[in-house]
């Protein structure tokens, strides 16, 4: 199977993102697949967690301002099958940098397709900022599909909006005519409230089979899990929250890795 590369990415922040691109990464690492996780996001939280330190000139903030190669940026973490390109505060230069040259929705895809060419990954998960601007929108222009995560409340069905308002002009503009939402993952689910019972009910009406089976509850160990530098699976692997995107991930391998994927992936 071709790598496969998903963004995951909502504009509304505190939903979920990093820890979901964190906890699938690990857990496609632990499945066997051979992942990369590239943090775009500058407050860097996808590289503590996996157990990386911030360090200035580590991100791919050079490479994509086209001063170097994206495979030099890559690193291994303790563990196995799982890389991460880091990030640190420098990438909140792109946002302003970037604009001022040619087809500057395309350089994250121009940085990775040699990384693609390899062959040594099966999966990279972009950890994308918590705003639609320049370096979201690269990872769109560089990824196969966006997976979504949707908080349990009210207010989280705005961000998933606005990535729906972004798809087509992407497409349409050339920058990835490919590109499609491969699924919305709810979040923070407290299963004893009404309140989250029925956004999940809400959003499973609204997109219908995009909507992930399996529902990320809120834990305190999937918080706690951050501050050691570990995903989930290897902080607390009995826990519920590590279970939950256990089932998450091969559910996710199973969309994508089928003969036949859903028409419903396509948006």
């Amino acid at each position: 199977m071709p790598t496969k590369i998903i963004a995951v990415a909502n504009q509304k922040g505190g939903v979920g993102k990093t820890t979901t691109a964190v906890n699938v990464a690990a857990c496609l690492a632990a499945m066997g697949r051979r992942t990369l996780l590239w943090d775009l996001d500058p407050q860097a939280n996808a590289t503590s967690g996996v157990g990386l330190e911030k360090i200035e000139g580590a991100s791919s903030y050079r490479a994509l301002l086209g001063e170097g190669v994206l495979q030099d940026k890559i690193q291994r973490t303790a563990f196995d099958r799982l890389d991460v390109i880091p990030s640190e505060v420098d990438l909140c230069g792109v946002e302003i940098e970037m604009v001022r040259g040619e087809n500057h929705l395309r350089k994250a895809a121009d940085l990775i397709a040699p990384v693609v060419a390899a062959n040594s990954y099966d999966y990279i998960i972009i950890d994308c900022p918590p705003a639609l601007g320049v370096l979201t929108l690269n990872a769109f222009g560089a990824s196969h599909g966006i997976l979504a995560p949707l908080q349990c409340e009210y207010y989280s069905l705005e961000g998933i909006s606005m990535i729906h308002r972004v798809i087509n002009p992407i497409r349409e503009s050339g920058v990835n005519p490919s590109l499609t939402l491969m699924g919305v993952v709810m979040t923070m689910h407290d299963a004893r409230t009404k309140l989250s019972n029925q956004v999940v009910d809400e959003v499973r009406q609204h997109f219908g089979d995009l909507v992930f089976e399996t529902v990320i509850p809120r834990t305190t160990r999937l918080a706690e899990a951050p501050s050691f530098g570990k995903p989930i699976i290897h902080y607390d692997s009995y826990s519920a929250g590590a279970s939950a995107y256990e089932v998450l991930t091969q559910e996710l391998v199973d969309r994508l890795e089928a003969e036949k994927p859903k028409d419903a992936l396509s948006v």
